[in-house]
């Protein structure tokens, strides 16, 4: 019963410096409390090839290896 409370206790003060670690993260260098970071998004979206009208109103990719080719139109 004893172990339990002490690996309970280890747990409870590694969560509590893990919090103290992040919360040194937002601070400048002169100490002062700033606002975190927002983490950076790790995938980004694929561009969308441009797309232009011809002269009958018809969408085509602008540029790229499918040049030329129709596409739907951007609403």
């Amino acid at each position: 019963m004893i172990r339990k409370m002490i690996v309970a206790a280890a747990l409870f003060s590694l969560v509590g410096a893990g919090s103290a670690l992040a919360a040194e993260q937002c601070k400048d260098a002169k100490g002062k409390f700033i606002k975190c970071p927002a983490p950076a998004a790790t995938m980004t979206a694929p561009a969308a090839p441009a797309v232009t009208k011809d002269a009958n109103g018809k969408c085509h990719v602008a540029s790229g290896p499918k040049k030329g080719q129709f596409a739907a139109c951007p609403s």
